[in-house]
Protein backbone atom coordinates (compact mmCIF):
# COMPACT_ATOMS: atom_id res chain seq x y z
CA UNK A 1 0.00 0.00 0.00
CA UNK A 2 1.21 3.34 -0.98
CA UNK A 3 0.31 6.78 0.33
CA UNK A 4 0.41 9.88 -1.68
CA UNK A 5 0.41 13.49 -1.24
CA UNK A 6 1.09 16.42 -3.62
CA UNK A 7 2.13 19.70 -2.20
CA UNK A 8 4.16 23.07 -3.58
CA UNK A 9 1.19 23.74 -5.85
CA UNK A 10 0.07 27.50 -6.28
CA UNK A 11 -0.17 30.77 -8.44
CA UNK A 12 2.56 32.02 -10.21
CA UNK A 13 2.80 34.15 -13.42
CA UNK A 14 3.72 33.05 -17.03
CA UNK A 15 7.12 32.63 -17.21
CA UNK A 16 7.49 31.68 -13.04
CA UNK A 17 8.50 28.58 -11.54
CA UNK A 18 7.18 26.49 -8.72
CA UNK A 19 8.52 23.25 -7.31
CA UNK A 20 5.58 19.81 -6.54
CA UNK A 21 6.57 17.53 -4.21
CA UNK A 22 4.89 14.31 -3.59
CA UNK A 23 5.57 12.48 -0.36
CA UNK A 24 4.88 8.71 -0.23
CA UNK A 25 3.72 6.70 2.97
CA UNK A 26 4.89 2.64 3.07
CA UNK A 27 8.02 0.82 2.51
CA UNK A 28 7.64 0.37 -1.09
CA UNK A 29 7.99 3.50 -2.28
CA UNK A 30 12.01 2.44 -3.52
CA UNK A 31 10.71 -0.12 -5.81
CA UNK A 32 7.76 2.10 -7.34
CA UNK A 33 7.86 3.56 -10.56
CA UNK A 34 6.23 7.43 -10.19
CA UNK A 35 4.84 9.54 -12.69
CA UNK A 36 3.05 13.25 -12.85
CA UNK A 37 0.03 13.77 -14.55
CA UNK A 38 -2.00 16.38 -14.84
CA UNK A 39 -6.20 17.42 -15.55
CA UNK A 40 -7.30 21.01 -16.75
CA UNK A 41 -10.71 22.29 -16.38
CA UNK A 42 -13.02 20.67 -19.17
CA UNK A 43 -10.10 18.44 -20.72
CA UNK A 44 -9.26 14.74 -19.82
CA UNK A 45 -5.63 13.58 -17.19
CA UNK A 46 -2.79 13.74 -19.12
CA UNK A 47 0.71 12.11 -18.93
CA UNK A 48 3.12 14.60 -17.78
CA UNK A 49 6.38 13.00 -16.93
CA UNK A 50 8.23 9.84 -15.20
CA UNK A 51 11.12 8.72 -13.18
CA UNK A 52 12.15 4.87 -12.29
CA UNK A 53 12.51 3.30 -9.21
CA UNK A 54 16.01 4.53 -8.56
CA UNK A 55 15.68 7.71 -10.21
CA UNK A 56 18.14 6.26 -13.23
CA UNK A 57 15.71 6.57 -15.75
CA UNK A 58 12.98 10.06 -16.86
CA UNK A 59 10.56 10.24 -19.07
CA UNK A 60 8.34 13.13 -19.99
CA UNK A 61 5.88 14.10 -22.29
CA UNK A 62 6.50 16.28 -25.86
CA UNK A 63 4.41 19.32 -24.03
CA UNK A 64 7.14 19.58 -21.28
CA UNK A 65 9.86 20.53 -23.93
CA UNK A 66 12.61 20.82 -21.38
CA UNK A 67 11.01 22.74 -19.05
CA UNK A 68 10.22 20.13 -15.97
CA UNK A 69 12.53 18.02 -14.33
CA UNK A 70 11.25 15.27 -12.11
CA UNK A 71 13.58 13.79 -8.93
CA UNK A 72 13.36 11.62 -6.43
CA UNK A 73 14.80 10.96 -3.07
CA UNK A 74 14.35 7.51 -1.67
CA UNK A 75 15.42 7.86 1.79
CA UNK A 76 12.92 10.63 1.99
CA UNK A 77 10.05 8.94 0.42
CA UNK A 78 9.79 11.82 -2.16
CA UNK A 79 9.22 12.51 -5.46
CA UNK A 80 9.51 16.51 -7.03
CA UNK A 81 8.23 18.04 -9.83
CA UNK A 82 10.39 21.36 -11.13
CA UNK A 83 8.57 23.48 -13.30
CA UNK A 84 10.00 26.52 -15.09
CA UNK A 85 9.10 28.56 -17.34
CA UNK A 86 5.68 28.49 -16.62
CA UNK A 87 2.52 28.80 -19.63
CA UNK A 88 -1.05 29.59 -19.01
CA UNK A 89 -1.69 26.49 -20.71
CA UNK A 90 0.30 24.59 -17.66
CA UNK A 91 -2.68 26.03 -15.52
CA UNK A 92 -4.34 22.24 -14.15
CA UNK A 93 -4.77 20.20 -10.81
CA UNK A 94 -1.37 18.33 -10.79
CA UNK A 95 -1.38 14.65 -9.70
CA UNK A 96 1.29 12.02 -8.68
CA UNK A 97 0.98 8.63 -9.09
CA UNK A 98 2.56 5.07 -7.93
CA UNK A 99 3.28 2.16 -10.02
CA UNK A 100 4.57 -0.99 -8.35
CA UNK A 101 5.79 -2.48 -11.29
CA UNK A 102 9.50 -1.43 -11.55
CA UNK A 103 9.88 -2.49 -15.13
CA UNK A 104 9.50 1.37 -17.06
CA UNK A 105 7.10 0.76 -19.57
CA UNK A 106 4.01 2.08 -20.25
CA UNK A 107 4.61 5.00 -18.19
CA UNK A 108 2.57 7.46 -19.97
CA UNK A 109 -0.40 5.16 -19.31
CA UNK A 110 -2.64 5.58 -16.13
CA UNK A 111 -3.42 2.15 -16.10
CA UNK A 112 -0.27 1.66 -15.28
CA UNK A 113 -0.38 3.29 -11.74
CA UNK A 114 -1.57 1.74 -8.81
CA UNK A 115 -1.70 4.43 -6.29
CA UNK A 116 -2.72 7.95 -6.81
CA UNK A 117 -2.59 11.37 -4.80
CA UNK A 118 -5.23 13.86 -4.20
CA UNK A 119 -4.15 16.51 -6.55
CA UNK A 120 -2.34 19.94 -6.61
CA UNK A 121 -3.76 22.88 -7.99
CA UNK A 122 -1.02 25.36 -10.45
CA UNK A 123 -2.80 28.26 -11.85
CA UNK A 124 -0.43 30.23 -14.15
CA UNK A 125 -1.42 33.79 -15.01
CA UNK A 126 -0.38 35.67 -18.56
Amino acid sequence: QVQLVESGGGSVQTGGSLRLSCAASGRTFSRCTMGWFRQAPGKEREFVGAINYSGGRTYYADFVEGRFTISRDNAKNAMYLQMNSLKPEDTAVYYCAAATDIYFTGVGRESVYDYWGQGTQVTVSS
